[in-house]
């Protein structure tokens, strides 16, 4: 994060400074609005935060749903996705100007966990389980940024901009699916949702574009745009929990016997000691009654963007 400020900081500088020197006694002060929309690949891909107690794996067992055949360890970044915005911009002079975002972002389903054919039960009979947990990110986030524009030529006006990202609402879904069964076929069915809310944070964006004049007011834009930042869980809750579609997210149920406040709940915290609501390092103090505590983990949001749309000016 001090990498980032440090380098949106020398941008900043730098473009302050190039505007200053190529500022000519021209001033068109004026607004501008912006609508487009955006396809962003990650970059700088991690790997994903453990799932409800299962690293983020894909295992694959034998037969015997105990020795383990294959095991990939699942990577990725939250930074896959389109985003529609909405953007204001003043422009104080010919070259400098500052704009104000407000963008919708939804990414990519990224696979979390997966495991196929693991033995969880052997009386009465052996019973296996197969699933998966996807998740997905959504989110509103607020863009304020610094503008350079490069000078129009024949309706071109090629521009750069520096800015942060500063999410404002959203949360991270994990659907998980799984299914039991046994040598004789399929036992139970199983579906879950778990909402993961962010703590505060700050990200970093730079982006390069041109906008192309369609008449006095109207222009289109494309613009290439990176972006970087993490965020870091604050809470989590199972919102759904069906057993072969029936409702048990507050009934123990055959493969989840904990409907407790505690197995619902999640508070994230930077450390856990003999005095947290954990299972871990203080069971003896365990309160079924409130969330339980864990480390907190992140997930990255890290990509490279292409956007486009109109501009109108007045």
């Amino acid at each position: 994060m001090k990498k980032n400020i440090f380098l949106l900081g020398l941008l900043v500088c730098s473009m302050m400074s190039v505007a200053q020197t190529t500022e000519n006694t021209d001033k068109p002060e004026s607004w501008y609005f912006k609508l487009g929309g955006s396809y962003f690949i990650q970059t700088a891909a991690t790997e994903f935060p453990i799932v409800n107690g299962q690293l983020p794996n894909t295992d694959v067992y034998g037969p015997n749903g105990t020795t383990l055949i294959s095991r990939k360890t699942n990577h990725g970044s939250f930074g896959e996705g389109f985003r529609s915005g909405l953007t204001a911009g003043y422009r104080f002079s010919t070259r400098l100007g500052v704009e104000m975002g407000i963008n919708y972002y939804s990414s990519a389903d990224k696979l979390m966990v997966e495991t196929t054919n693991r033995l969880v039960a052997t009386s009465p009979a052996n019973i296996f389980v197969t699933g998966d947990a996807v998740g997905k990110i959504r989110a509103w986030d607020l863009s304020p940024s610094l503008v350079l524009f490069l000078g129009e030529t024949k309706g071109f006006e090629p521009y750069t901009k520096v800015g942060i990202i500063v999410p404002i609402h959203g949360d991270l879904t994990i659907e998980t699916n799984r299914e039991y069964y046994t040598a004789q076929g399929v036992v139970a069915k199983t579906y879950s949702e778990d909402v993961v809310k962010p703590n505060p944070t700050i990200g970093f964006m730079a982006a390069i574009g041109t906008s192309y004049k369609l008449g006095k007011k109207i222009a289109v834009f494309a613009e290439v745009e990176y972006r970087n930042f993490t965020v870091h869980g604050k809470t989590k809750e199972t919102t759904v929990f069906t057993e072969n579609g029936v409702d048990k997210l507050h009934t123990p149920s055959t493969f989840r016997q904990d409907a407790s406040y505690s197995a619902i709940h999640t508070n994230y915290v930077s450390q856990l000691s003999t005095s947290s609501n954990s299972r871990v390092t203080n069971a003896a103090g365990f309160d079924d009654t409130r969330a339980t505590d864990d480390i907190s983990s992140f997930v990255g949001i890290s990509g490279i963007g292409l956007t486009v749309g109109l501009k109108y000016s007045l």
